[in-house]
């Protein structure tokens, strides 16, 4: 999942961030209202997190104008004012949730999940499979064949990615923009790298490979006819 955060406060911002990464999500974050709105209109996500009191444009505003430019992404709004006027105008403006300062990480993650379960109109699944490998997204463990496999968190989110898209190729613009929280330099090796080490803990020791390279397109998750 891919998340823009729109925070100025930068001890708030880096609480936030933290919290996503390690739960797998990419974060961009922007730092005033302006740039908010040039990410919101302009990148795909699948959320955004937006405080109300911001430099430059604040969030009501950043929110109303992602609307007018029919930017319809799911939008949580945080706020140290907690009066009910100020809830009900955030949602009115626009926004999907309401948060009030000082809050629980566990809350903000809970309500970001069902705002993206809502957009999608599907249930978000807790475990994921393709043949005989599984990923259980609770525990966040992974294991083929009935064999545990021990995954850094980049390499767990890359699976996700590639297990939520099984079957269908994926470029490594898509990779780099739903896993990693910013683009890298197109020429850099760092998709093929990981690629890479994840095939020899996915793969290694089984007869049916399930990373597959599509020379000049990206890559695919699948089971070998």
């Amino acid at each position: 999942m891919r998340l823009l955060l729109v925070e100025d406060d930068d001890k708030i911002a880096s609480f936030i961030q933290k919290g996503f990464k390690a739960e797998g999500f990419a974060v961009d974050r922007a730092a005033d209202g302006v740039a908010g709105l040039d990410l919101a209109v302009t990148e795909p996500y699948d959320v955004v997190v937006v405080d109300i009191m911001l430099p430059k444009m604040d969030g009501l505003a950043l929110i109303g104008r992602m609307r007018r430019e029919k930017v319809m992404t799911p939008v949580i709004i945080l706020s140290a004012k907690g009066e009910i006027d100020d809830r009900v105008k955030g949602l009115q403006t626009g926004g999907d949730d309401y948060l009030s300062k000082p809050f629980a990480f566990s809350e903000l993650l809970a309500r970001v999940q069902a705002l993206i379960r809502r957009a999608s109109g599907a249930t978000e699944p807790t475990r994921l499979s393709c043949g005989d490998l599984t990923v259980d997204m609770l525990a966040r463990e992974v294991r083929r064949d009935g064999n545990k496999i021990d995954l850094q968190p980049l390499e767990y989110s890359l699976l996700e990615y590639l297990m939520r898209n099984a079957g269908r190729v994926v470029s490594k613009t898509m990779i780099m923009e739903h896993v990693w929280d910013y683009h890298f330099d197109p020429q850099t090796n760092v998709v093929e790298a990981r690629i890479c080490r994840l095939r020899d803990k996915v793969d290694k020791g089984f007869d049916k490979k399930m990373i597959h390279t599509v020379r000049g397109v990206g890559y695919v998750l699948r089971q070998n006819d």
